[in-house]
């Protein structure tokens, strides 16, 4: 039976620190505004001067050990920058532009080699280096253990071969955090097992990158990349040989709490969006946030925001505390996705026609935090995990 009374030793108050973290990151964020999200969404453009500014604060290496350059603070602040970054009006855009050097390189911490650590987190940590992440292919989805880009080894390297899929700034990246087989699927006792991980280079002689047209988010690419004959040295190996997929499991639950966070803001911001326009509209001589028809939903996404957030703190704190926390990372991911989904499609209504137009940016935040709920696993999987992990259900896939 499940034993709560572990988390007694919660504090909701947020420490100075995490409080100055918050500020600060708010007050840099303001640098950027709508205007500036909203022109570079439409360019199809990297936000190259909010990235700049963010690794010019030091915040990409918040999580990266202290050796390395960083500051080894926990998921819990990096949630909290997650979350100001989203809410500051940047989205998506601005979050996936920074995403996965805040929380991306855990695999590499933990299980990666001394000197592999040495010549790639400190680069990370001062913006220098941007890394990509490739594990989705499109035969195989959300079905990793069926992905077919293979590894071969040929001496003292590895020659692969294959194609992966929603590769988010691989065209901006100079290396991959790439998952391939180094055993194919039919030849493994365990269908995790044989899958090996690297953190190599994007020779663009041996990888076509090729972006995709998408709905939203389209200052940072998603990319179809092709490999073809790319030669992978050993030291970029992370780890053992086909132990790949074990080691992106220790970044699973942090991945879905940073990505909870950043829907989290987006969701927040949404709603003070539609709230100041409610306040200000007048139709029929009255402002048309005191009909409610309008205040009752916005009251109702505070609400949700508010209980999703509660459990995203639960869960930073105890995988901050070394505690098990797939159940509420996976709750967290599911409740705040869906609330900041919900808040941005009532923040859209609320501004009615004018919601559609780009010029109160509601359209956008509708477009971005809609892939919340797809990316970077469904909602339907983590009821999924949920009902079999939690409820002991029979597996249903």
């Amino acid at each position: 039976m499940r034993d709560d009374t572990n988390v007694g030793g919660m504090n909701f108050e947020l420490t100075e620190d995490q409080q100055l973290i918050r500020s600060t990151v708010a007050e840099l964020c303001r640098k950027f505004d709508d205007q500036y999200w909203m022109e570079k969404d439409q360019a199809h453009e990297f936000p190259t001067e909010f990235y700049n500014a963010i690794a010019e604060g030091g915040w990409l290496g918040i999580t990266i050990p202290e050796e390395y350059g960083g500051h080894g603070l926990g998921i819990t602040e990096a949630t909290l920058l997650a979350e100001e970054v989203s809410r500051s009006g940047g989205g998506m855009n601005a979050a996936s532009s920074i995403h996965m050097s805040i929380f991306g390189m855990h695999p590499v911490v933990v299980h990666g080699s001394a000197e592999l650590k040495q010549r790639t987190l400190p680069r990370i940590a001062t913006g220098d280096l941007h890394v990509c992440f490739g594990v989705t292919e499109p035969g195989a989805g959300l079905d990793t253990t069926h992905i077919t880009t293979f590894a071969r080894r040929d001496g003292d390297h590895y020659v692969v071969n294959g194609r992966k899929v929603w590769i988010s700034k691989a065209m901006e990246s100079e290396k991959i955090l790439l998952l391939t087989r180094t055993q194919r699927y039919d030849e493994v006792a365990k269908k995790t097992d044989g899958m090996t991980l690297f953190l190599t280079d994007l020779d663009r002689a041996h990888v076509d990158i090729r972006p995709i047209a998408k709905m939203g988010r389209n200052a940072v690419t998603s990319n179809e990349v092709f490999i073809d004959g790319l030669r992978i040295p050993v030291e970029d190996r992370v780890g053992e040989e086909g132990k790949g997929f074990r080691y992106l499991l220790d970044g699973l639950n942090p991945e879905r709490m940073l990505i909870a966070a950043e829907a989290l803001g987006l969701g927040r911001v949404a709603l003070d969006r539609a709230t100041k326009y409610a306040k200000e509209r007048v139709v029929f001589g009255r402002p048309i946030g005191m009909n409610q028809g309008i205040q009752f939903p916005l009251a109702d996404s505070l609400a949700h925001l508010d209980a999703a957030e509660l459990v995203l703190r639960k869960a930073t704190w105890l995988y901050d505390n070394g505690k098990s926390c797939g159940r509420e990372a996976n709750t967290a991911k599911y409740l705040c996705a869906d609330a900041g989904f919900t808040a941005a499609d009532r923040a859209l209504q609320t501004h009615g026609g004018m919601g559609y137009a780009e010029e109160y940016n509601v359209s956008r935040y509708f477009r971005e935090a809609r892939v919340m709920r797809i990316a970077p696993i469904s909602q339907e999987m983590i009821l999924n995990y949920l009902g079999s992990h939690t409820l002991g259900l029979p597996r249903s896939y």
